[in-house]
């Protein structure tokens, strides 16, 4: 591999790297009662709010069908992974979803389904 290619490889990792660490918590919710919740929160894949940031997610952009969740993100359905799921009750109460871009698209990191009211 040429000099220049490994370069350009080094500075889009730093890049990537650099984006993660921007979308860890900024301390706005850091008098939330439930923030030491949400950072002990996890699915099998590891704590959901290590390595992405959640959201909530609308009731029409998440569903459950043969016992497996969805939803969808940027105008695309993506399929949960099972052990994406956090198992423990919502104490939230709202959908949330922790996504994480990649080079091959997006994936789900922790999916924690709602009530759907």
């Amino acid at each position: 591999m040429s000099f220049i290619k490994v370069s350009m490889a080094v500075m889009a990792l730093a890049a990537v790297l650099a984006g993660n660490a921007t979308a860890r918590d900024d301390g706005r919710y850091s008098g939330s009662p439930l923030k030491p919740w949400f950072d002990t929160l996890r699915s099998a894949k590891g704590l959901c709010c290590s390595v992405a940031d959640g959201f909530v997610v609308a009731d029409p952009d998440w569903e459950s069908k043969d016992g497996h969740f969805r939803v969808r993100l940027e105008g695309e359905w993506i399929m949960v992974p099972d052990d994406a799921v956090v198992t423990e009750p919502n104490r939230a109460g709202r959908t949330m979803v922790w996504p994480v871009k990649g080079p091959s698209g997006i994936s789900i990191r922790c999916f924690m389904p709602g009530s759907m009211t």
